[in-house]
């Protein structure tokens, strides 16, 4: 070798040359109480990028703690591709050069499938039942669904939902209880709606006032601590523990709610 292409053979150059020859040893957890989650989805990625795979498996809490005390690891899955130890699955991922999410950082994924999947209902449903897709009550069904959803992203954990929302609305902060009945005013909302979506049923009103309520002092909330204060605050919009940010979902979340407690009122009123 010259010295050229030892000056050229750098890490770039070295890892494309461990990809061209397509071979990893993957050491990963495969025990009677256990099937480590990573191990099988490192299997998987390598296997998509097109490695042979020495596939490893850890069977017992006894061979678990020494491979890592061997390698010097705290945890496994661990692959090893031409003799570089890569890491663990997100290690991998990084290595082929795909997104990994740290922890901590504020996603909009969740507020994306919940909303997504809510509108597809509603495609489906109002194509059901109109051969087509009329604008109104795509929308109406589409908000009804939405709030529904959302509702039951906060009822899976109610306490872990208010310790979220106490840190920014503002009558949650003054009556903590409020806090708590907010999920299921926003299911009855929900509910009510898909009840009464095109009947002009006077239970509107047990149902249209609610939505504009908590969908106004959510929003003024929302406001408040996002534009005025400039807090950077995760929202309780999706249920506890969530790492959307709080901002304009959450003010979508409200202004719809107002919306269509509006709009329901209004339709009754205009006959529609």
């Amino acid at each position: 070798m010259t010295a050229a292409e030892i000056r050229t053979d750098g890490p770039e150059t070295a890892r494309a040359k461990t990809r061209d020859r397509r071979s990893a040893s993957l050491y990963r957890m495969d025990m009677p109480g256990h099937l480590c989650p990573f191990g099988l989805k490192s299997r998987a990625l390598l296997t998509l990028r097109g490695y042979r795979i020495d596939d490893n498996l850890l069977t017992s809490r006894e061979e678990v703690e020494a491979f890592k005390s061997a390698h010097g690891v705290d945890t496994t899955p661990q692959t090893f591709i031409d003799g570089e130890r890569i890491g663990g699955f997100s290690d991998l991922k990084r290595w082929f050069g795909l997104p990994v999410r740290s922890k901590g950082r504020t996603t909009y994924v969740p507020v994306a499938a919940i909303f997504g999947t809510t509108f597809l209902m509603a495609l489906a449903l109002v194509w059901n039942l109109h051969g087509a897709l009329p604008p109104a009550p795509l929308l109406e069904w589409f908000f009804a669904f939405s709030m529904v959803a959302l509702a039951i992203q906060k009822l899976q954990d109610i306490g872990g939902f208010v310790n979220g929302f106490l840190g920014y609305d503002l009558l949650a902060r003054r009556v903590v209880p409020y806090g708590y009945v907010y999920p299921f005013a926003e299911l009855w909302v929900g509910l009510g709606m898909i009840a009464l979506i095109g009947t002009g049923s006077a239970a509107i009103w047990l149902v249209a006032p609610v939505g504009i309520a908590i969908g106004a002092i959510g929003a003024v909330s929302v406001i408040k601590a996002v534009y005025i204060d400039r807090r950077e605050l995760t929202c309780a919009c999706v249920g506890g523990g969530s790492d959307v940010p709080l901002g304009a979902i959450s003010l979508s979340e409200n202004v719809m709610m107002v919306a269509m407690g509006l709009w329901m009122l209004v339709s009754r009123s205009a006959g529609l």
